[in-house]
């Protein structure tokens, strides 16, 4: 492995921490966001049935809030329960901007280095093409040289490739996941507000 990042040369050392940077921030949103964590089941048939017991006090709505992100978004919706349904609504979706903003977390960061990875092999290569060029002279040609060049133009060319695929994967699946998480969110909130106001069964 030594040999081929010393035969890679310097450009590759900025994908070496792209990589790094995208794998740890990979691993992060996997543990973060799980569905059991984000929107654990049972929650809104929990604070349901407290509903029918009693009005929700601040003990309640804080341990609601405690509880997760949608326990977040809920907990918004019940601080405003004595209110119109329109002035519900509106707290929970105020919340729900500042949840969705939270499961995006680092997101922008990865599409940057999937995005950024193939120029930075891009620009391995071009510094390699110009070792390639500097090899030859009028006089003679250098094959250590020459063959340096195209180490580094290939090896940084495949390394950036390498890291930007997994990359843009993970990207583009965790965007879906984010969204999939907030709409089932969203639809946990309106059936709460809906339950509130006496406009849906249970």
């Amino acid at each position: 492995m030594y040999e081929i990042i010393r035969a890679a040369g310097w450009p590759i050392w900025p994908l070496i921490a792209a990589s790094v940077i995208a794998v740890a921030l990979i691993i992060e949103r996997l543990t973060t966001l799980r569905r059991s964590k984000i929107v654990p089941a049972g929650l809104l048939e929990s604070i349901v049935s407290d509903l029918r017991n009693a009005q929700p006090g601040p003990d309640m709505i804080r341990r609601v809030a405690a509880h997760s992100p949608l326990g977040r978004v809920l907990a918004a919706g019940l601080r405003n329960v004595r209110s119109s349904r329109e002035a519900m609504k509106e707290s929970i979706e105020e919340e729900g901007r500042a949840v969705a903003h939270l499961l995006e977390r680092y997101l922008t960061t990865l599409g940057t280095i999937a995005a950024t990875a193939p120029l930075m092999g891009l620009f391995g290569t071009v510094v390699g093409m110009i070792e390639i060029f500097g090899s030859q002279t009028a006089a003679a040609s250098n094959p250590q040289q020459l063959a340096s060049g195209i180490s580094i133009a290939l090896y940084n060319t495949g390394f950036g490739l390498l890291v930007a695929i997994p990359a843009l994967i993970f990207h583009r699946y965790f965007r879906g996941r984010v969204d999939d998480l907030i709409i089932d969110m969203e639809q946990q909130a309106v059936k709460l507000v809906e339950l509130v106001h006496g406009e849906r069964a249970n």
